[in-house]
């Protein structure tokens, strides 16, 4: 019978039936790479999901987006060549004014990747981009040795070509200026906005450049950090790229506000940036740096910093675990800001367990962001955190792009990283968790300040949107550990 089948088919559709039997395979071969992986579970849910639901699609982006395997082995290979992370670790230093209950969180990060507190920095806080920018051209312009600038995003656009301008002067001045751009972030900027840079003396490069036939190797390695050190002297770090978004605003929102954290430091921690953008440079094969750090003789100020720094290459996921044990240490508060609310299992549960036990725990994450997806993702994540009493905040004055993360009145963090799987599992992302008072306090006027422009969301009223609304939220969901 099936033989007879067989006969009656025509050479089209014998390739049709071949191409079916293949794709077959492929897809039942997939899934198996997948479990063989061993990632999170629900990660691998999450792939199968999109496997087996979006035919032909969905083998295309597991295999640009998703293959951790081969793409961790070479990145591990390349690492073993020029040595571990932790190069930029900064030893010996004296954390005795540090109250004891931080001590064990300093402690998580130098047995996770041997980053230490720095004590004696001072911090200036930056919320507003034309404020930050006015501050960061001030130090570019008095730099004297060297510039050393990684970020994520360098846009074209007017800033840009303002802070390219002042880079050229500096480079023909005699300066020795250093540019790490990542190309997909800036895949829209046009290759001659980098190449006048080069031309001009100041060394730009692209982490990771995409190419064929690597580019389902490379597409996921992402280096979302953004770190400038001057001289040894200043370094800046938080969530501001160089465009002008974080002057001029966005197009929604109450107020077109593009809302960011940023923060300069002044002290030996600068040293421990220097230091991670000498490891992400020597990564790109461009050398070891022997850049002079600016020496200390005095505190500057009373901060504590302490450089984590993480990414597809960690072994303990640095900067969640980081992240998931100051939650977990809360006595009084936990304030959270964040684009994206797509946390993991464990730090869902510990920010559950905190609220159920009486800290007084608060999300702020933006009412519309710049993806409608992630939005349905994120807002899918509320409803398990209200049911728990955690109090959550939309901000509808424009895009929240601020990470920042504050707890009790000692210890906060502010970096790159968003509070999602992406930031955790696969960006390269670096935060300083600083133990202080005077910035905690800071920080938390800021959290509560921009709760003036926000919503809280009320359970009642949240279960009450239309159906379909949700039923939406929880199947973008789904995807989540993949966006």
């Amino acid at each position: 019978m099936l033989s007879d089948f067989f006969q009656l088919l025509t050479p089209l559709q014998w390739l049709y039936v071949g191409l079916v039997v293949v794709y077959v395979l492929t897809v039942l071969s997939t899934i198996w790479v997948v479990i063989l992986e061993n990632r999170n579970p629900v990660r691998s849910l999450a792939w199968i999901t999109v496997l087996l639901l979006m035919p032909v699609f969905g083998v295309v982006l597991y295999t640009f987006f998703g293959r951790s395997l081969r793409s961790n082995i070479i990145l591990r290979h390349r690492l073993r060549r020029i040595g571990s992370e932790d190069i930029y670790a900064i030893e010996g230093k004296d954390i005795s004014g540090i109250p004891l209950e931080l001590v064990q969180q300093i402690h998580l990060g130098e047995n996770m990747c041997r980053s230490y507190c720095i004590p004696g920095n001072k911090v200036d806080i930056y919320t507003d981009g034309a404020e930050k920018f006015r501050a960061l051209e001030a130090d570019l312009l008095a730099a004297k040795q060297y510039i050393n600038m990684q970020y994520y995003i360098f846009e074209g656009d007017e800033i840009g070509c303002k802070i390219k301008d002042i880079l050229i002067a500096k480079a023909q001045q005699g300066v020795k200026v250093r540019v790490i751009y990542d190309d997909v972030g800036s895949f829209n900027v046009k290759s001659s906005f980098f190449k006048e840079m080069i031309k001009n003396g100041v060394e730009a490069y692209p982490y990771m450049r995409i190419t064929f036939p690597q580019f389902a190797q490379r597409v996921n390695w992402r280096n979302h950090r953004k770190i400038l050190v001057i001289d040894g002297r200043y370094g800046y770090i938080g969530g501001m790229n160089i465009a002008d978004r974080y002057i001029k605003g966005c197009e929604w929102g109450d107020e077109g506000i593009w809302r960011d954290t940023h923060i300069r430091i002044t002290g030996p921690a600068v040293e421990a940036l220097q230091g991670s953008f000498a490891f992400d440079w020597k990564l790109m094969g461009r050398g070891v740096l022997n850049d002079p750090i600016a020496k200390v003789e005095t505190m500057l100020g009373d901060a504590g910093v302490q450089l984590v720094a993480s990414g597809p290459n960690s072994e303990w996921n640095n900067i969640a675990m980081m992240m998931c044990n100051a939650i977990g240490s809360a006595k009084k508060c936990v304030y959270l800001q964040t684009p994206y609310f797509l946390p993991t299992e464990s730090l869902l549960k510990v920010l559950q367990a905190a609220a159920l036990s009486g800290v007084d725990v608060r999300i702020m994450l933006p009412r519309q962001s710049d993806s409608k997806m992630i939005d349905y993702a994120s807002y899918s994540y509320i409803t398990e955190s209200l049911k728990a009493g955690i109090k959550v905040y939309l901000y509808t004055a424009g895009m929240l792009h601020a990470k920042a993360l504050i707890v009790d009145d000692g210890q906060c963090s502010v970096g790159s990283t968003n509070f999602d799987f992406r930031s955790f599992e696969h960006n390269h992302e670096a935060n300083v968790f600083i133990y202080s008072l005077d910035v905690n306090a800071r920080l938390k006027k800021i959290f509560f300040d921009d709760m003036k422009r926000c919503v809280r969301c009320d359970y009642d009223a949240w279960m009450a949107r239309p159906a379909a609304l949700r039923k939406r939220e929880s199947l973008v969901r789904l995807l989540s550990p993949i966006l």
